[in-house]
């Protein structure tokens, strides 16, 4: 397995929208424990390919705390289906959005469709934490970043934290 460099803002790859994955080959399963690894390491939650620079519908997520058996979950072209109608707002941060923490208003509970890491499709409602980083990874792949929910004056602010906190880094 290897780590890989994660993209951050205002890196223009991040705005692009991921293809769909045709053929789940064990390159792409070494990809997603790649992505696994990369996402422990940062530390994170979630990881859409785009974030290391792969243009393809590939998520990674684990929400189990440091003190918890891990759970990865691996979705492959996931489609959001439905949405709640109940939202709930919580802060969101994001591993190309390193240092920045901004309360975002999202659906409770969604369904989604996607492929496991053997190419096994499966339909499955998630709620809480899991719909909301499912929401924000899915969002990733279709180049939207949680900071877009923000007023075009909390985005830019965001983004100069960044740049500020990168070169200090």
């Amino acid at each position: 397995m290897a780590l890989h460099e994660i993209v951050t803002v205002p890196d223009k790859l991040l705005r692009e929208i991921s293809s769909p994955v045709k053929d789940i080959t064990s390159q792409t399963q070494d990809l997603l424990d790649d992505m696994l690894e990369t996402m422990y390491h940062a530390p994170g939650i979630g990881l859409a390919g785009i974030q290391i620079g792969i243009k393809e519908r590939i998520v990674v997520v684990d929400i189990s705390k440091d003190d918890e058996k891990k759970d990865p979950l691996f979705l492959i072209n996931p489609k959001i289906t439905a949405y709640s109608e109940e939202e709930n707002e919580y802060d969101e941060g994001c591993l190309s959005i390193p240092s920045y923490f901004a309360p975002i208003m999202r659906p409770e509970a969604i369904n989604v469709t996607y492929l496991d890491r053997d190419g096994k499709e499966h339909k499955r409602e998630f709620d809480d934490m899991l719909a909301r980083v499912i929401q924000h990874e899915v969002d990733h792949l279709d180049g939207k970043l949680f900071i877009d929910y923000l007023s075009k004056l909390k985005q830019n602010m965001a983004i100069k934290k960044v740049k500020k906190f990168i070169s200090a880094s």
